[in-house]
């Protein structure tokens, strides 16, 4: 059964860090590039970043530098590790495999979401 479950989420002040976790099941991680994705209210979701088989990593411009992505194949689990967090990260944040080159999501079920709102 395919599952992707986020966690991690929460209210952080300006400036501060956050480390969400995707935990997934029935997608053969180990051979899937993982990416992280996020939707805040009224806008598309976009592609945060993302991580190859290898472990290469890309990031879009407004997080590069920031944000950083692992993943622990034994675990079956990707990981974002999000600092100097500013208001404009507060979003719904999701994971999903993606396509290497294009970052474009290969599954059609995503899982819950987990919520980071970036407030004082």
């Amino acid at each position: 059964q395919v599952q992707l479950v986020e966690s991690g989420g929460g209210l952080v002040q300006p400036g501060g860090s956050l480390r969400l976790s995707c935990a997934t099941s029935g997608i053969f991680f180990d051979i899937r590039s993982m990416g992280w994705f996020r939707q805040a209210p009224g806008k598309q979701r976009e592609l945060v970043g993302l991580i190859t088989i290898g472990g290469s990593t890309k990031y879009a411009d407004s997080v590069k530098g920031r944000f950083t992505i692992s993943r622990d194949n034994a675990k079956n689990t990707v990981y974002l590790q999000m600092n100097s967090l500013k208001p404009d990260d507060t979003a719904a944040y999701y994971c999903n495999a993606v396509t290497p080159g294009t970052g474009s999501p290969l599954l059609s079920l995503w899982g819950q979401g987990t919520q980071v709102t970036v407030s004082s």
